[in-house]
């Protein structure tokens, strides 16, 4: 089965930090530029970030800039997010997809044109 595993997810207190992991399975991420969305209850699932397989550029939407950063090991086959100062607003579950583009594109954050996803793992904000 061709799927992202998502890892790393918990529960924090406000201002703490997780590094989420995101591990392709069935297929080889080698090439592909990954995002990370993330959906909370109620909510529609959005995209947080993007990381290109080409030269590494990423891209941020507002709400996570400066606070989240997305890396990604190609020699492990893994992509990361580190989330620090973790606000109220941040608790969802975390998705890793692609569209099998090499780069990130202006349409990053639609979860439609996304072609593989993982099923997740939640991010919880609570003191």
């Amino acid at each position: 089965q061709v799927q992202f595993v998502e890892s790393g997810g918990g529960l924090v207190q406000p201002g703490g930090s997780l590094r989420l992991s995101c591990v392709a399975s069935g297929f080889s991420l080698y090439h592909y530029a990954v995002n990370w969305f993330r959906q909370a209850p109620g909510k529609e699932r959005e995209g947080i970030s993007c990381i290109s397989y080409m030269d590494g550029r990423t891209v941020y939407e507002e709400s996570v800039k400066g606070r989240f950063t997305i890396s990604r090991d190609n020699s492990k086959g893994t992509v990361y997010l580190q989330m620090n100062n973790l606000k109220p607003d941040d608790p969802a579950v975390y998705y890793c997809a692609t569209d099998r583009s090499s780069v990130c594109h202006g349409n990053y954050r639609n979860p439609k044109v996304m072609d593989y996803w993982g099923k997740g793992t939640q991010v919880t904000v609570s003191s």
